[in-house]
């Protein structure tokens, strides 16, 4: 069995979408997943499961949650390698602290419309000052906010629709403390 990480996307934000922790471990063990662990309200699954097909894994629990507590959620699962992957990718390694970069993990590698617009709005935003900063690894985006992820106008251009984190529901932030401690939860 091989360690993963799901990540549902939008659950239990500003009182809306409310999944409980306990009953998302329930039903993931109900899929047959073992090692079962939740990490904060938002919709951070380890798990370990013999399916190697993280698209069927995905859907499995998306259809369960849906079914079972009425919440529909995009979920996103990566292997242990693969989260281990995306850290090391970090292009913000120098930051102090880890709550200022975030990584939107993506479903697939961007395609270049995307890459244009998450460069244009960086564009938008440093013209007024920002020091917010965006860049690309993979399927994932890395997101510095230096003055905070709450007051970032890039972070808002880029929830928008047509944009990467809001493109087709799929993609979903977390900042890098949350990274790191899934890490940790998967044995590294």
């Amino acid at each position: 069995m091989a360690t993963h990480v799901a990540l549902l996307r939008g659950i239990n934000v500003g009182g809306r979408n409310k999944v409980a922790m306990a009953d998302l471990r329930e039903i993931m063990a109900s899929l047959g997943h073992t090692d079962v662990a939740t990490y904060i309200q938002s919709g951070n699954v380890v798990f370990r499961t013999d399916e190697k097909d993280a698209t069927t894994v995905a859907a499995a629990i998306e259809k369960a949650v849906e079914d079972r507590v009425g919440v529909r959620s995009a979920v996103l699962v990566l292997t242990h390698a693969e989260l281990a992957q995306i850290a090391r990718d970090n292009p913000y390694p120098d930051e102090p602290n880890p709550k200022m970069v975030h990584v939107v993990f993506l479903p697939a590698e961007p395609a270049s419309e995307m890459i244009a617009s998450v460069a244009a709005a960086q564009d938008t935003v440093a013209k007024k000052g920002s020091r917010d900063v965006a860049q690309y690894a993979g399927r994932a985006l890395f997101l510095h906010t230096p003055d905070g992820f709450g007051r970032s106008e890039l972070a808002v251009l880029l929830t928008r629709a047509g944009r990467p984190m809001s493109a087709q529901g799929a993609g979903t932030a977390r900042n890098m403390a949350t990274v790191r401690k899934l890490l940790d939860m998967c044995g590294s």
